[in-house]
């Protein structure tokens, strides 16, 4: 998941950025709200997370021209005001939550967890299909029950596919949401990837778990529940 920071307080930025990373996500950041606009236009992301007190274009402002620029990623705020108007207007201005600082850095990346599943329509943490059973609050994917060991990458690859069953996604989708902007889009990383997922989750192709559409991308293929209810007779 690729997510854009914007925070003018590089100490904090800093501090945010490494908990983010460390809990797998690629992030992007921006030191005002002019930039974060920019970045906001150029690149696509999953989330974003907004200081409200940010130079140049005030994070209010820069939530509304998102907005009106039809730009649907989540937004979590952050305020150090603690006073109900500023989070009234973040909420009206089209942030989907807020935070109010000091905060733990634990908080935001849940929170920014539930934001991007119930952005995919996911409400719970598990994602299931078939015998796979993604968690993204403990990083762990599950086939049958047994732990199956991930790369920080192939992580990243099959949890937006989760987030996104039954959807083709080209090789520049995938690519830009998973790695930073000086990634080379060019490069064979991603069909890597996606030989090691389809070794490690489906080496024989029974499932046919990932697609691939020449000329399009890749797709998670639905699986059936593993829990079918049994047929009347």
């Amino acid at each position: 998941m690729r997510l854009l920071l914007v925070e003018d307080d590089l100490a904090l930025q800093s501090n945010l950025k490494q908990h983010l990373l460390a809990a797998n996500y690629t992030v992007d950041t921006a030191d005002d709200g002019e930039i974060g606009l920019f970045q906001g236009k150029e690149y696509n992301y999953d989330a974003a997370i907004i200081d409200v007190g940010l130079p140049k274009l005030d994070g209010i402002a820069l939530i509304t021209e998102l907005r009106a620029l039809t730009i649907e990623f989540p937004i979590l705020i952050l305020t150090a005001r603690d006073s109900w108007q500023d989070k009234v207007e973040g909420l009206d201005a089209g942030a989907d939550d807020y935070l109010t600082k000091p905060f733990h850095p634990e908080e935001l990346v849940a929170r920014l967890k539930a934001l991007i599943r119930r952005s995919a329509g996911k409400a719970s943490p598990v994602i299931n299909n078939g015998p796979f059973s993604l968690n993204t609050s403990s990083l762990e994917l599950t086939k049958n029950g047994e732990l199956i060991s991930l790369s920080g990458s192939e992580y990243k690859l099959l949890e937006y596919f989760m987030l996104h069953i039954g959807e083709v996604k080209s090789k520049t989708v995938l690519t830009e949401h998973i790695y930073d902007q000086d990634f080379d889009l060019d490069s064979n990383v991603i069909e890597v990837f996606i030989r090691r997922l389809r070794k490690k989750l489906d080496a024989d192709n029974q499932l046919g778990l990932i697609e691939t559409l020449r000329g399009q991308g890749y797709r998670l293929t639905k699986l059936a529940s593993l829990n079918q209810p049994d047929k009347p007779s």
